[in-house]
């Protein structure tokens, strides 16, 4: 697609979500950031070339390479008789591994292969949504990562996925295991539930921050092949000041209400890792 260039990278969703990403406590050069820095905004301009284009849908993934991740998806859908089962099932399997999650800043880590990952349990949704791209790619669903932004609100990113099945693409968030489906039973995929937010709202639950129709305001597309693995650097790494800050605030219930804390929406210089 000519132009697309305008269209990819961290700051497709404005100045604050920039600063965002730029501060994100993900290694330089690691996949994380690699995949942010890659990704493209999901717009009327954009969205044939994304759902048509963009992500081939063969996967070549080669049986044996990863038979720790096999393994998982063999558990996680070992009484499944579709794809769309599976998808929901790797979901399912992935949105528990924050349960054990040390709630202490300091010990929490982000990063790695996917198999490090699920060995230490995470609950930060670009590390469970990865993760989730890669079981099912493992399983033979293609698959890639969704960013989304409330730009409306402070810290309001999300990341999810898309998974191709029967002829459709569709989003699923690996962090509450919710699947969104049109009312005939069909994937929906994160262009549908933009254009159609009452799909978004169908799928609520009263525990779940990120099936509203603002938090789908903008979204981004980004391709992660797990059959690429030595071009990727899986560096782990620690939480840095900027996201301690923001942690430190959640924890307290945000006293004084959700907002900015370092300048990102009015061009005051920001921290940086």
């Amino acid at each position: 697609m000519n132009g697309i260039s305008q269209h990819m990278g961290i700051g497709v969703f404005g100045r604050a979500y920039r600063a965002l990403f730029e501060n994100d406590c993900h290694a330089d050069g690691s996949v994380d950031r690699v995949l942010l820095e890659n990704m493209i905004s999901l717009l009327p301009e954009t969205s044939a070339y994304l759902y048509r284009e963009y992500t081939p849908i063969q996967v070549r993934y080669n049986s044996g390479s990863r038979p720790e991740l096999e393994r998982h998806v063999a558990e996680a859908t070992a009484r499944c008789r579709s794809d769309e089962e599976r998808v929901s099932g790797i979901m399912k399997f992935c949105s528990e591994l924050g349960e054990e999650v040390a709630e202490d800043p300091d010990a929490m880590l982000v990063g790695g292969t996917e198999e490090e990952i699920i060995r230490r349990g995470s609950d930060w949704c670009s590390d469970v949504a990865r993760v989730g791209c890669a079981l099912c790619q493992v399983a033979g669903i293609p698959a890639r990562l969704v960013y989304l932004a409330d730009t409306r609100r402070a810290y309001s990113g999300h990341a999810m996925i898309e998974a191709h099945r029967n002829g459709f693409w569709g989003a699923s968030d690996a962090i509450t295991a919710v699947v969104y489906r049109c009312p005939n039973g069909r994937p929906a995929s994160t262009w549908e539930l933009q254009c159609h937010p009452q799909l978004i709202e169908a799928h609520r639950k009263s525990s779940d921050p990120y099936a509203r129709a603002g938090q789908f305001m903008n979204a981004a597309i980004s391709n992660y092949f797990i059959w690429d693995l030595g071009n990727y650097n899986y560096a782990v790494s620690q939480i840095n000041d900027y996201y301690r800050s923001i942690l430190e605030m959640a924890n307290c219930g945000w006293p004084g209400g959700l907002r900015w804390l370092h300048g990102e929406d009015d061009g005051t210089p920001h921290m940086t890792p």
